[in-house]
Order: structure tokens, then C-alpha cells, then sequence
């Protein structure tokens, strides 16, 4: 059950902070952070964000209408930042999320700054703010942190900053899906079924294919093969 319990305990104000489409064979992977004033949390989740929840609890439908309802909350500060494919390869999966996340925060702080004003820098913001982040702890961010298993289904600030990673890697897709038609990008969001693994055997992969996964490094093995 999403609450502000754990934005309560923090003591202070809080961004939090999650990722979306680590899982996919291709494309970015997204992470996203939110912030409001703690004291405005409460009545947020008894009013307008009520229906804020994991995004994987929620339609598509219903992650676009909460996107547009997150993003025109006036005390909402938001942040959407990613890793491509390329630094996915690079880095592994694990760290290049870890990556998308510290922008996301950099860039959330950023707006959290000019919102407040002149008289508070970013370092001296950082002080006064803390972190509650998805899943397992995350190296480098610009303040403290708390990791919260499954926390996408906890706070509301990490719920909300679910369904903007999630709805910003929907719309990643939809590009992909103009850019390299074939290979079923909209429908499947590129994630590893069937049809997507009988594309990327057939097309071979395209520039935004994670060549560190398996299917797709499987798939460059075979042509090469071939040749």
C-alpha cells in the first residue's frame, strides 16, 4: 500500500526516485525522480495523486493520466533521465541504471534550486534534502539515501517517479518503433518474447539492440556465423 510514511520518517523533505526498462533488449533504460514538500504529501495522496501506485499495478491508460496530473502538480519538482544503449554495454545494466538515477537526481536537485531561489546552491540543498530509491542501495548520489525493496509499492514519491520512468520509456519505445519498423517495438516495449526474439533472428539487431544481452549477443554470434 502506498503511503508518506517513509517520506515522514526522513525528517526533512524528500526525492524519490525509481528506474523503468532494465529488463528490455533494446533501447534506454529510464530513471526518474519527484520531490514535494513532505508537509504537502499527505494531502497529495488524499487528493489528487490517490490513485498513485506502482506502475506496474496501473494500465497504460492510467500511468498517462497520472503522468499529466504528476507533471502539473504546481509544488512538483520532476526530473526524467536515462543511459542509452551504448553506455548499458559498457557499464553492465546494473550500473548504467545506477547512472540514469544519479541524473535524474542531479537534474531534480537542479530544479529543486531554482525553485526555492538564489540564497540556497546546490550544495547546500543536498544537505537538506534525502533520497528514497527503488530497489537495492545506489552508489554516488548527490545526498543521503535510503533504498527501499519493492518501494514502488511504499512511497508515494517513488511510486509517482515509477510512472515517470515507465511512461517516458513507452514513449522511447514508440520512437524506436518509427525508427526501426519490424521489430514489434510498440507492442512489446522491447522486452524478450517471442516475437521480438523471432525479429531480432530474422532482421538481425538494430542500433539501439543491447548487444551484452544474451538473446541479442546470441543473435550477432549466429550472424557472423553465416557469413
Amino acid at each position: 500500500m502506498v503511503t508518506v510514511d517513509l517520506e515522514s520518517e526522513s525528517g526533512g523533505d524528500v526525492i524519490g526516485i525509481d528506474e523503468a526498462g532494465r529488463g528490455p533488449l533494446a533501447g534506454r533504460v529510464y530513471a526518474a525522480a519527484v520531490h514535494v514538500p513532505t508537509a504537502l504529501a499527505r494531502q497529495l495522496l488524499d487528493g489528487e495523486w490517490s490513485a498513485i501506485n506502482d506502475s506496474k499495478k496501473l494500465s497504460a491508460k492510467k500511468r498517462d493520466e497520472l503522468e499529466r496530473v504528476i507533471k502539473s502538480t504546481q509544488e512538483c519538482v520532476w526530473a526524467v533521465a536515462s543511459a542509452s544503449a551504448q553506455e548499458i554495454d559498457e557499464l553492465n545494466i546494473l550500473n548504467a541504471t545506477h547512472l540514469a538515477m544519479r541524473r535524474a537526481a542531479v537534474q531534480c536537485i537542479s530544479g529543486i534550486t531554482a525553485r526555492w531561489g538564489r540564497g540556497n546552491d546546490e550544495v547546500s540543498l543536498s544537505g537538506r534534502l534525502s533520497i528514497l530509491v527503488d530497489g537495492l542501495p545506489v552508489k554516488g548520489l548527490p545526498c543521503p539515501s535510503r533504498s527501499v525493496v519493492k518501494g514502488d509499492a511504499k512511497s508515494l514519491l517513488i511510486a509517482a517517479a515509477s510512472i515517470l520512468a515507465k511512461t517516458a520509456r513507452d514513449a522511447d519505445c514508440l520512437r524506436l518503433e518509427a525508427e526501426y519498423p519490424g521489430y514489434g517495438f510498440a507492442k512489446h516495449k522491447g522486452y524478450p518474447t517471442a516475437e521480438h526474439c523471432m525479429a531480432l533472428r530474422r532482421l538481425g539487431p538494430c542500433p539501439e539492440h543491447r548487444r551484452s544481452f544474451a538473446p541479442v549477443k546470441e543473435c550477432i554470434w549466429q550472424q557472423r556465423l553465416w557469413e
